[in-house]
């Protein structure tokens, strides 16, 4: 069974409907699974090499090491040829969009931080670390 990406570039559409670079970006998720996808982006196609953008040092390292298997992935999605190397820059990654988040409450309207508690019993605890911390 041939890859989808075999039987596009098959089929001779004219350069602009899919370039090569938006193919392997978009088959980065699939290359590499959803945790690393997560924490990553496929940047764009400098000749034969894919720039892929990390959140830190860390995710730069460990994909580095990884960077063998991700191009075998790779090449089993789209083809052989199209990615020949791989490089991981670091960037701010904008995080995925969460719910709306709860203010902090304001210690200025007055209110304890140990009335959030809802355990009485740890409340209370609470409350006489807090008193013994201050003394």
């Amino acid at each position: 069974m041939e890859r989808a990406s075999k039987l596009i570039r098959g089929l001779r559409l004219p350069s602009e409907t899919i370039t090569a670079e938006e193919l392997v970006c978009r088959a980065w998720a699939g290359a590499v699974g959803k945790k690393i996808a997560d924490h990553t982006r496929a940047a764009r196609m400098v000749r034969t090499r894919l720039i892929v953008e990390v959140e830190d040092r860390i995710w730069q390292r460990q994909l580095f090491a990884l960077s063998r298997q991700i191009l075998a992935n790779l090449e089993k999605q789209i083809g052989a040829g199209a990615v020949d190397d791989l490089e991981f820059r670091i960037v701010a990654l904008v995080p995925a969009r969460r719910g709306p988040q709860r203010a902090a409450a304001s210690t200025a309207t007055g209110a304890d931080d140990a009335d959030f508690i809802l355990d009485p019993v740890l409340r209370g605890i609470y409350k006489a670390s807090r008193m013994k911390a201050r003394a």
